[in-house]
């Protein structure tokens, strides 16, 4: 069976189950303008993707008359920073995080997020030593992680990883490294847009954590 030597985790959505702090900040931008707001998880999980500027758009912001890099994006980060302050960790990552570790696997975190937020994020929730590398963004716009995850692999060319995420966007840049890639259907998107990747997608982690260490770990 394989064995990889590295896990690349996405955060949001896969270990930090923010989902309800992601609406609950977008919806005050959204009823400010008179825009339907957004009334389940399961519509946002059918809303939501990347690149977020177009999620934006389909929610109904008009960028000519507040620009997303200028505007919005900070709002949101302002909503969201207040919003995501009791955000849990999903209870299954730092228990497989710690299995990871104990089969010998280097474990980076790969984030949208700037890093400093991200950093932080980990570290008032006591996750930072699971880590052992921080991959973020120098920006709060979000654009994506396909150029992150090229200087990853730039950075560990003879690796063997494994990317753990919960959007089609962590499985296209796991594509462009050559990494295999799972996703969990419990973060940001629905399993129905998941399962159009073409990779191996789960429940939750904990199906996640049955999988790997039946079939592939041991």
């Amino acid at each position: 069976m394989k064995t990889y030597t590295d896990i690349i985790w996405d955060f949001n959505g896969t270990v930090l189950d923010d989902m309800q702090a992601c609406i609950d900040s977008v919806n005050p931008m959204l009823a400010a303008r008179g825009l339907p707001v957004i009334g389940s998880l399961e519509q946002y999980r059918t809303l939501f993707d990347f690149p977020i500027e177009d999620y934006y758009r389909r929610l109904g912001f008009d960028f000519e008359k507040e620009p997303y890099h200028t505007v919005l994006a900070p709002l949101w980060v302002e909503n969201y920073l207040r919003e995501s302050r009791s955000a849990p960790l999903f209870a299954d990552a730092l228990p497989l995080a710690a299995r990871f570790r104990a089969a010998g696997a280097k474990q980076s975190i790969l984030s949208a997020t700037e890093k400093g937020m991200l950093t932080e994020q980990l570290r008032e929730r006591g996750a930072l030593p699971f880590f052992d590398e921080i991959w973020g963004c120098d920006n709060i716009h979000a654009y994506g992680k396909t150029d992150l995850a090229r200087a990853w692999r730039a950075a560990h060319p003879a690796a063997v990883p494994l990317f753990l995420g919960d959007t089609t966007h962590d499985a296209a840049a796991a594509r462009v490294i050559g990494a295999d890639c799972v996703l969990v259907a419990s973060g940001h998107q629905s399993r129905e847009k998941l399962q159009t990747c073409g990779v191996t997608v789960v429940s939750d982690l904990s199906e996640c954590a049955s999988m790997l260490f039946s079939e592939i770990l041991k």
